[in-house]
């Protein structure tokens, strides 16, 4: 079934009618993925990544405790070396 339908300029460029663009909630800056499936062209909203999804890849593994002592001499050498006399 059609949905709609849209003619490619010379530069091959299209407009996405305002239809599906509503129903893939895109707008201006948003960016759509062509994949080939089978014997057919599919066309979606690329997709997006929450927080959770960008901490988790950056943060694979998770810190290691430190005492708060550890953390206070950290803390202290920081310091020492920021405001150290050149």
């Amino acid at each position: 079934m059609t949905i709609a339908r849209s003619k490619v300029t010379a530069q091959g460029q299209i407009s996405v009618p305002a239809e599906v663009r509503r129903k893939l909630g895109i707008g201006p800056g948003s960016v759509l993925e062509w994949d080939d499936e089978d014997d057919k062209i599919v066309v979606r909203r690329a997709g997006r990544f929450s927080s959770e999804d960008i901490h988790r890849a950056l943060f694979a593994t998770p810190p290691t405790r430190r005492s708060l002592d550890d953390l206070k001499e950290g803390i202290r050498r920081h310091i020492a070396r920021r405001h150290a006399r050149r």
